[in-house]
């Protein structure tokens, strides 16, 4: 037995229910062909294998469908609308971080022609104060120019890319943008059509009922997606400048400052952790809030580089930590380059803020670059000789400290670590205050 339908539905089914063929009222719906019929036209061939039921049980099926299929469009409404807003969202952000990008590749430019013209004042005034070897610092200032040029070339070249891959990403997305809007449309005709048909009569509920829900159906499996955008951490900066080698600093970890968790090589330029937390002498520098170290070095003026080996280590920190007076226990105010290793997917994050970088394969070695009058901090990925991000126009002041970071695991023993890599060259311009 079907169940009753309202007494709208019932009056309904009496009006205007009549067959022209046979001039009798029709009390049954033929759900195959999706018309009504009278009691002779069921009998007919045409309809012999067809489904045929009442009317009254066939709107009330078709009003439970309705009723489900509504649901779920309203349910996909909802997503096609938040994501609609996330790609919205999506163009704002891209064009900051071009931006944010392009201000990257500048300060990085401008800081390789700085050098590279610091070298250049350095070869004229041993020109004026040596006439010796003329020839070949001759060669070498052509060298520098040239390089130079070079130089502008490839970052003009970077600044173009960088402006190529916005465009795409904008483009993506206005692409998706007007997809989402056109399916939203679709969507809200479609909830607004089955609205009334639900309120409607019941002849007008089973018009063309099986169409609407194809309609419906045929829009739900529309898959909804963002658009897919290139990263524009893609666009690297190749070319490690053999430069940095000149402000190598020799580093050493301070072991009076690890966390208890930590243990130190002999060398105190290996990091591990320990299996189990040890009591550690008291020392008003030790790092108590995460395992952390820092580097012995104190710098406070200068331009200094150092690389560390990561590959050791499925989650890490490396960076700098400002000097923060009074504060026991906590290495104070951090620029961050953060590391990890999930489900076999290199990641990289740096802060602050806290931002994620793109990387395409896991890393081995990081090098960083300091110039502390020009407040600038670079994080490179040495095995590609690439840029992986920098800050620039920090305002250092005081102490500056290389600081070192391992996961504590959970429950589990590990055996990650981080290196110090040795100084390849002599240090220079660099003031280190002990």
């Amino acid at each position: 037995m079907s169940k009753r339908l309202s007494p709208q539905l019932q009056h309904s089914i009496a009006e205007d229910a009549y067959c022209e063929t046979h001039l009798e009222q029709t009390q049954l719906f033929c759900d195959t062909d999706q018309i009504t019929l009278c009691s002779k036209c069921v009998q007919s061939q045409d309809h012999q294998h067809h489904r045929v039921c009442g009317i009254q049980e066939a709107a009330e099926n078709y009003g439970k469908l309705f009723q489900e299929t509504l649901n779920t469009l309203r349910e996909k409404l909802e997503a096609a609308k938040s994501i609609l807003t996330d790609e919205q969202e999506r163009m704002v952000m891209i064009q900051e971080e071009e931006q944010n990008f392009k201000k990257m590749i500048e300060s990085e430019y401008n800081m390789r022609l700085r050098l590279l013209n610091e070298e250049r004042e350095l070869n004229l005034q041993r020109r004026q104060g040596c006439t010796a070897d003329l020839n070949l610092r001759e060669a070498r200032l052509n060298q520098v120019m040239k390089l130079a040029t070079e130089l502008e070339e490839k970052f003009q070249e970077m600044l173009q890319r960088l402006g190529h891959v916005g465009r795409e990403n904008m483009k993506k997305l206005k692409e998706s943008e007007a997809r989402l809007s056109e399916h939203i449309c679709s969507l809200q005709t479609l909830v607004a059509e089955l609205e009334k048909k639900c309120g409607d009569s019941a002849l007008a509920l089973l018009k063309n009922a099986k169409y609407s829900l194809e309609r419906s159906n045929s829009l739900l499996l529309e898959n909804l997606e963002p658009a897919h955008i290139t990263d524009l951490s893609l666009c690297h900066i190749r070319g490690l400048s053999s430069m940095f080698r000149v402000f190598q600093s020799h580093l050493t970890l301070d072991p009076e400052t690890a966390h208890p968790c930590l243990v130190l090589s002999e060398d105190l330029r290996t990091v591990r952790l320990r299996n189990s937390q040890q009591d550690t002498p008291g020392s008003p520098e030790r790092l108590n809030f995460s395992a952390m170290v820092l580097g012995a070095e104190r710098f406070t003026s200068g331009r200094h580089y150092w690389e560390v080996h990561v590959e050791k280590a499925t989650s890490w920190q490396v960076g700098i930590s400002y000097s923060s007076a009074g504060r026991r226990g906590s290495s104070g105010e951090k620029v961050l380059l953060t590391g990890s290793v999930m489900a076999a997917e290199p990641m990289l994050w740096v802060f602050p803020p806290l931002k994620r970088v793109f990387l395409e394969k896991q890393l081995h070695t990081v090098g960083v670059f300091l110039d502390y009058e020009y407040g600038q901090i670079s994080f490179y990925n040495v095995t590609e000789s690439s840029l992986i991000y920098n800050f620039s126009h920090l305002a250092f002041q005081g102490v500056l400290r290389p600081v070192f970071s391992l996961c504590i695991p959970n429950g589990d023993t590990s055996s990650d670590s981080l290196t110090v890599s040795p100084q390849d060259g002599p240090s220079c311009d660099a003031t280190v205050s002990s």
